[in-house]
């Protein structure tokens, strides 16, 4: 009888010069960026005002359209789990007011309760980030004991709308950056991040679009990770909370 146990399965890990990791999510954030300017391209006539039917020619399905907030799906191609956006006109916040908070990685936890550390790796260039995200023991179910290990790329297009594209390096890469720890299972954050338009006829406002697509990994129900994908969006609220109080300008009327 054959009593040898299966050795145990690690992750690879590949040993990268920041050159040619540089040049790697130069290359794979270029996709990433192109999908979250036509994620805000979409249904242009969006003015804030959308009934909620929504447009699903383009694939995105409204779910939810209050409080100014519009919610959206579509089915991604990797499988059962969907992308999710949300839109938001953010009146009296200036596009360099919100993404100086979105970018303040330091003060992350303020406007996401499960995130226990978030710190840069890595800077590879000026607009170029290597970023850890940690959640903890007590995080919510979808977040509990999760880590990521993401490239953060910022641009700003010749209109002044500025992109922030966001995704996980793939799995041997970021072993070899950052092991992993034992207690701890690495989740993988597929094409998301965020589109700040200025609007030309308002210095002083903005339209937010925020694209996220995660798999956490581990034993999970897609639909459970579907479900909380819909509430993770709504993190812009927070940062627009954020970004009302670290500006220099009178508080309005929260819109919520």
């Amino acid at each position: 009888m054959n009593t040898n146990s299966p050795a145990p399965c690690h992750t690879r890990s590949w040993s990268i010069s920041d050159d040619s990791l540089r040049r790697y999510v130069f290359f794979a954030s270029e996709s990433c960026i192109q999908e979250l300017l036509s994620a805000s391209d979409s249904n242009r006539n969006w003015n804030g005002m959308n009934n909620g039917d929504g447009n699903e020619n383009d694939g995105w399905k409204v779910l939810a359209y209050e409080d100014g907030v519009e919610i959206s799906k579509r089915r991604s191609g990797s499988g059962s789990f969907h992308t999710f956006r949300s839109r938001w006109l953010l009146k009296s916040v200036s596009p360099e007011q919100f993404i100086t908070v979105a970018n303040a990685i330091d003060a992350a936890k303020q406007w996401d309760s499960d995130l226990v550390e978030a710190r840069y790796i890595k800077d590879l260039d000026e607009n170029l980030s290597i970023i850890r995200l940690r959640f903890g023991e007590s995080s919510k179910p979808l977040f509990r004991n999760r880590e990521f290990i993401v490239y953060e790329r910022r641009e700003t297009m010749e209109d002044g709308t500025l992109v922030v594209a966001v995704a996980s390096l793939p799995k041997e890469i970021a072993a070899g950056l950052q092991p992993k720890q034992n207690n701890s299972i690495r989740g993988l954050l597929l094409q998301s991040g965020w589109v700040v338009e200025k609007l030309h006829d308002h210095d002083d406002s903005c339209m937010v679009t925020y694209v996220v697509q995660l798999d956490p990994a581990g034993w999970l129900p897609k639909f459970f990770v579907n479900r909380f994908n819909t509430k993770l969006v709504m993190i812009i609220e927070n940062l627009w909370k954020q970004a009302q109080a670290c500006s220099a300008i009178p508080s309005i009327t929260d819109p919520s």
